[in-house]
């Protein structure tokens, strides 16, 4: 805006100064005016009073050329003769615009000089200016065109890097349960495995089986027995020392087994006894802790043995198997239901051993199974 009034005021001072070359006759001096600056140049515009009918516009650059400008208002015949002229750096600084009257054949001038300063001129700052601009937009296309790939290629590999992992999880997973699945089975297979061993031990112990009958001469005076193979106490009280009946038969050697039916009776015991306290029954009453007595206890839902171990983690059961290997020196018990071994006891004492049966407190009869002879094992 500043620029446009100064190079105006400039342009009506060199009109002012410019030179006229009136010709004979009367003239009529044309007006040089400033329109707009226009691409990289100056428009000028040159009016006369005289009408286009009348007269003839051209234009003189500073080397006495003429050229013909564009010619405005020529809609109708009485306009008014102007022109205008576009005047680019370079092209000479000094130009003139004459008016001819094709009648009188008289002319009228006037000039104008416009310094190079006034005409637009781009900047070598502006150029560079340009560049690095153009440069920078480039670079941060780049950039961002490179940060999109990269964001895709991280994109991609994070991606993979989960199918990966999810994949390795799978396959930790199915590892894990194929080791489960075997753990399992071969958990299955030892518990398979150890129960056909104990089996294969409680045939062996019970092809050892032997008849047992309970002997009134060697029992405590307030059990009561029947049919010799069944005895409960004639008190529902607990007392003390423990109410006990011993067999007839005793056993000094090789292996022998007996059942015997408990029930669901709360509390009994058996085992075997020596000679000794076998013969203590006859005379007097057992005393609180013999020597001499082996046996399995159950009370208030607990297995023991004399040995002072608790039996752990066993079902309750309702038959118990008694095994006496006088050759190895042990006292074994056996749940008959589950065909396992319940405990073990290993004997200190040499001599005849009877089997003994307390059947506690309660009302209810314990008694002596009999068991049929299977049949041979066969061998491994």
């Amino acid at each position: 805006m500043g620029l446009s009034v100064q190079l105006t005021a400039v342009i009506f001072i060199l009109m002012l100064v410019s030179t006229h070359h009136p010709t004979t006759g009367h003239s009529h001096n044309p007006l040089i005016v400033l329109d707009d600056y226009e691409d990289n140049g100056i428009r000028l515009k040159c009016a006369s009073e005289r009408l286009f009918s009348e007269v003839q516009v051209l234009w003189t650059d500073s080397k006495g050329e003429n050229f013909t400008g564009t010619p405005l208002d020529t809609g109708t015949v009485n306009a008014h003769a102007s022109s205008s002229l576009l005047l680019k750096p370079g092209s000479g600084n000094s130009v003139s615009c004459k008016i001819i009257d094709k009648l009188l054949k008289t002319s009228a001038e006037s000039s104008i000089v416009i310094a190079d300063v006034f005409f637009p001129a781009t900047s070598p700052w502006m150029a560079a200016f340009v560049v690095i601009l153009l440069l920078s937009i480039l670079l941060v296309i780049a950039a961002m065109y490179k940060l999109r790939k990269n964001n895709k290629t991280t994109a991609r590999a994070e991606n993979a890097k989960r199918e990966i992992e999810k994949e390795i999880k799978q396959l930790k997973d199915q590892l894990a349960e194929e080791q489960n699945k075997s753990q399992k089975e071969i958990q299955d297979a030892e518990n398979k495995l150890e129960k056909a061993r104990n089996e294969l031990e409680f045939r062996r112990a019970r092809s050892k089986a032997v008849n047992i009958t309970l002997d009134e001469n060697f029992k405590d005076p307030k059990l009561i027995i029947k049919e010799k193979n069944r005895v409960k106490s004639s008190i529902q009280k607990e007392v003390t020392p423990k109410l006990i009946v011993v067999a007839t038969e005793g056993f000094s050697d090789e292996i022998h087994y007996w059942e015997v039916e408990v029930g669901d009776k709360s509390e009994w015991e058996l085992g075997v006894v020596s000679e000794e306290i076998r013969n203590t029954l006859k005379s007097s009453q057992l005393e609180s802790s013999p020597e001499g007595i082996f046996s399995l206890h159950f009370s208030e839902g607990k297995y023991h043995l004399t040995t002072g171990e608790d039996v752990r983690n066993l079902k309750h059961c309702t038959v118990v198997g008694v095994s006496l290997d006088q050759e190895e020196c042990v006292l074994s018990f056996y749940n008959v239901e589950e065909k396992c071994l319940i405990g073990s006891i290993s004997l200190d004492f040499s001599g005849k051993l009877y089997p003994f049966f307390s059947p506690g407190s309660d009302d209810k009869w314990l008694g002596i199974r009999s068991v049929s002879i299977p049949n041979p094992l066969p061998s491994l």
